[in-house]
C-alpha cells in the first residue's frame, strides 16, 4: 500500500509513471527515518524500543521497520546460521528471537554488507511481525504492519446510482451509495443493507483483517463465492462504511449509473491475517 503495494508508484503495477527522460530501475526501494518512538513485545518482554526507526518500502511488499542493533535487547536474538539472498540489499542473516521460556525461529534479520547506497540499513535489525507479540507506538498497538505514512482513505457520498446483479436477479439497487478511495486501490463501492436484498446473501465462516479498515466477512451470493464483504465493526476513522456491503466486480455484475465495472488492477487483495495472539474483540476496539 502506499509507496511500493498494489498500484502505488513504486510498484510493478503502478498506473502512474515517473516524468523522466531515462526509464527508472525496474525496482525503486525507498528508505527513510520513521520518526516515530516504535518498541517490540515477545513473550511479555520488551526487546526492541527505538526512536531512530528506518523505514524501508520494497515493491510488492508491506514497509518493513528496521532498528539500529543498539536499541535491540541482543540477548533476545539468537543466531540461527541461515544465510538468504537478498537481489537489492545483498546477504541476510537470519535469528531467531528468544525470551523468558520461548524461542521462535527466523523471526529476525539483518543484512550484512548493504551496498553503498543502502549504507542506513547496516546493522539494523527487523523482525518478522505476526512471529512478535505485538508492535506499538509509543503505548498503541500498531496492527498488521508498519504503518505506512503515505497510506490514505477517503470516503464520499455520491449520488450515482449503483445496481448490483447475479443472472437475472437484482441484488441490490442504490442511489446513494458510498465510495472509498484507498492509496493503491481501485475506487470501492459500499451500499447502504436498506438497498440490499439480503436474504441474497449468505454469510460464509473466515474474516480477514484491514490494518485501516479493521475486520472483514464475507457472503456468497448464489454460486459465487465471497462476492460480498463488509467491514461490520470500522474503525473510527473509516467508520461512515460501518455494515455497508461492498460487491466483488469480477463475480457478479456491477453497474454504476448503468456502465458495467471491470475488475481493474488493484481490485486484487493480499488478505491479510490477524496478528498472532490478537483476538478478534481487541481488534473490533482498536
Amino acid at each position: 500500500m502506499g509507496l511500493s503495494w498494489q498500484q502505488g508508484p513504486l510498484s510493478a503495477g503502478a498506473i502512474g509513471h515517473f516524468l523522466t527522460p531515462e526509464p527508472l530501475p525496474e525496482r525503486l526501494l525507498f528508505a527513510e527515518p520513521l520518526r516515530r518512538r516504535m518498541r517490540v513485545k515477545f513473550n511479555d518482554a520488551w526487546i526492541a524500543d527505538s526512536e531512530n526507526v528506518i523505514l524501508l518500502h520494497e515493491p510488492g511488499r508491506y514497509p518493513v521497520a528496521y532498528f539500529p542493533r543498539e536499541d535491540v535487547d541482543t540477548q533476545a536474538l539468537l543466531p540461527s546460521g541461515k544465510v538468504t539472498h537478498h537481489k537489492d540489499l545483498g546477504d541476510t542473516a537470519w535469528y531467531a528471537v528468544h525470551a523468558g521460556d520461548r524461542t521462535t525461529e527466523r523471526a529476525a534479520w539483518q543484512f550484512t554488507a548493504p551496498p553503498g547506497h543502502a549504507a542506513e540499513l547496516q546493522d539494523r535489525i527487523a523482525f518478522a511481525w505476526r512471529a512478535m507479540d505485538a508492535v506499538y507506538e509509543e503505548d498503541e498497538r500498531i496492527l498488521g504492519h508498519a504503518a505506512d505514512p503515505y497510506h490514505r482513505i477517503d470516503i464520499r457520498n455520491t449520488s450515482r446510482t449503483l445496481e448490483v446483479r447475479h443472472g437475472d436477479t437484482v441484488i441490490a439497487r442504490s442511489q446513494h451509495p458510498v465510495v472509498l478511495y484507498e492509496s493503491g486501490f481501485a475506487p470501492r463501492w459500499y451500499v447502504p443493507r436498506a438497498d440490499i436484498d439480503e436474504t441474497r446473501l449468505r454469510p460464509v465462516e473466515g474474516q480477514t483483517f484491514c490494518p485501516y479498515k479493521g475486520l472483514c466477512d464475507y457472503y456468497d451470493i448464489g454460486d459465487a463465492r465471497r462476492a460480498a464483504w463488509t467491514y461490520r465493526n470500522a474503525y473510527r476513522e473509516v467508520d461512515r462504511i460501518s455494515d455497508l456491503v461492498s460487491f466483488e466486480a469480477d463475480k457478479v455484475e456491477v453497474y454504476l449509473d448503468g456502465e458495467r465495472l471491470l475488475l481493474e488492477p488493484g481490485q486484487t487483495v493480499v488478505p491479510h491475517g490477524v496478528d498472532r495472539g490478537l483476538g478478534a474483540d481487541e481488534v473490533k476496539t482498536h
